[in-house]
């Protein structure tokens, strides 16, 4: 299999910490994490899909080891992650590729889309949510309060949710086999989070999610209006997003397959094999590249 390879570039003054792997004239996949991870989620995956792709994965910004200078002032919300994300394609010179999307890379992922959608050749959604059907009610219920209050007592309620005990439940929560979760993953997260300041980021992107909540209709829209290829790989027992959010998919998107994971948000965890093979019979199968 392929070495995988880290590698720095500066994208909308930021100084952006990727992974990649594979020929660089070989079809491209670009894998976006979610909350509270890195491109470190992938290290599995990534080589086994560069034995025929070239392989991409960054950290997004307040995320893994991409750096923000505090001179930028960088603001942290949805919309600036997904215009973070969109210099990174740039400073690459990426003009069309797949995309895989978890958690938070599902809203920064389509958000791109919607701006650039002649440049996203297929989807991968790994538990990344584009509808309400999807949301997890006891998850998402303070999360939601927040939203509709914004009071600081509400937002103080949610830094239970930077707690290593909360980022380990993510990744062991329903998985088909906990005792081989191997625990490097998230106690990166949880170093990473614990730096002073980030809990701050991530609970402001707790509140701005409901910014992509709002964008649902467009996304859907996109989707209808769209011919992209969506495959959507999901962990059936995740409780933050829930299995009829994968469901959804069908209602909009044409060239849809839905391959299930006994697994619960972290499905890719152990299943590394089974999913490098799913994208690539997927991308096979509708002649994406």
């Amino acid at each position: 299999m392929a070495a995988t390879q880290i590698a720095r570039v500066e994208a909308d003054g930021v100084d952006v910490f990727y992974r990649h792997a594979g020929r660089e004239d070989a079809p491209t996949i670009v894998l976006l994490h979610g909350y509270p991870s890195s491109s470190h989620m992938y290290r599995n995956l990534i080589p086994h899909l560069a034995t025929k792709y070239r392989v991409i994965a960054p950290d997004l910004p307040g995320y893994g080891f991409t750096t923000v200078p505090d001179s930028l002032n960088y603001k942290y919300t949805f919309a600036n992650l997904s215009k973070t994300f969109a210099a990174f394609m740039d400073a690459l010179g990426l003009k069309r590729f797949a995309i895989y999307i978890f958690d938070y890379g599902a809203p920064t992922g389509l958000r791109f889309a919607l701006n650039r959608p002649d440049a996203v050749a297929a989807i991968i959604t790994q538990n990344g949510n584009a509808y309400v059907e999807g949301f997890g009610k006891s998850f998402w219920q303070p999360i939601e309060k927040y939203w509709a209050t914004g009071a600081p007592e509400d937002r103080e309620a949610l830094r239970s949710a930077t707690t290593l005990e909360a980022t380990k439940w993510q990744y062991i929560d329903q998985a088909a086999n906990p005792e081989a979760i191997q625990p490097e993953g998230y106690y990166l997260d949880q170093a990473l989070m614990d730096r002073p300041g980030n809990k701050d980021i991530q609970l402001d992107l707790f509140y701005d999610y409901r910014t992509n909540v709002e964008l649902y209709p467009k996304f859907q829209e996109y989707f209808r209006n769209s011919s992209v290829p969506v495959l959507a790989i999901w962990g059936k027992k995740d409780s933050i997003f829930v299995y009829p959010g994968a469901e959804a998919y069908r209602r909009d998107v044409k060239k849809f397959e839905l391959h299930w994971l006994d697994s619960g948000h972290f499905a890719l965890e152990t299943n590394e094999v089974e999913v490098a093979k799913e994208i690539d019979g997927f991308l096979t199968k509708y002649g994406v590249f």
